[in-house]
């Protein structure tokens, strides 16, 4: 059903969507945040995970094939499963996470995360607002993320702290850009999809996990500016 002179129920409509977007994104957000606490809080679980390279592997693969799924196939997939698939994928991510509270205090972990959820904000409500196309940001945003991993790869073999300062600052640029050009065509999505009720739900899950990338991405290069590394 289409609203073509009541503009007010379709932005309402938008708007709840948007509700939902974010709240699956914080949910998932509130999943990993928990589950890295917790596994590293608990020492058998944790000395486990760490010395188990292959279950870290085995992770690394299953949350590549979790955001292909999620991405590619969602329409193939019931709401249900989707949200099932999301909540998996975030406990995955959590269990990975458990490491950071042993590279970083926890003060800076907390302040980073704040900094972020700040940044974050802020871009998003920019993202959403904004009247300026930004699908050409979009289009750099790519290919410069491709650039990060290519040059994430290439300093393995360099292991330059300079090389690694440049790309954590180009990393905070990319994600932050890309987060507005998200936040932007998640509700433009929205509105083409105001019809389609339960077409919608499962794009508010793609849509979630999509943000959900850009604010871990974005926390994971904000912490290597402001984590404080532990005392061997």
């Amino acid at each position: 059903m289409q609203f073509p002179e009541y503009p007010y129920p379709q932005e309402e409509s938008s708007v709840n969507f948007m509700y939902k977007v974010y709240g699956y994104m914080s949910l998932a957000l509130a999943v990993t945040a928990a589950v890295a606490y917790f596994v590293f809080q608990n020492p058998v679980m944790y000395a486990y995970v760490k010395s188990s390279p292959w279950l870290l592997i085995g992770m690394f693969f299953l949350q590549l094939v979790l955001v292909i799924v999620l991405s590619a196939a969602i329409m193939k997939l019931s709401f249900f499963s989707a949200f099932l698939l999301f909540m998996v994928y975030a406990v995955s991510v959590g269990i990975t996470f458990s490491f950071l509270f042993e590279v970083y205090t926890e003060s800076s972990i907390y302040a980073t995360f704040l900094v972020t959820s700040l940044m974050f904000g802020a871009t998003c409500l920019y993202g959403y607002f904004t009247k300026a196309d930004l699908t050409s940001i979009g289009s750099f945003g790519f290919m410069a993320l491709i650039g990060l991993i290519i040059g994430g790869v290439v300093n393995i073999f360099l292991k330059s702290t300079m090389f690694d300062f440049i790309l954590s600052a180009c990393g905070v640029v990319v994600f932050t850009l890309l987060t507005a050009y998200d936040a932007q065509k998640i509700k433009e999505l929205g509105y083409k999809l105001i019809g389609s009720p339960s077409t919608r739900k499962k794009v508010a899950i793609s849509g979630a996990l999509t943000l959900y990338l850009d604010f871990i991405n974005l926390f994971l290069y904000l912490l290597r500016f402001f984590g404080r590394r532990n005392e061997s």
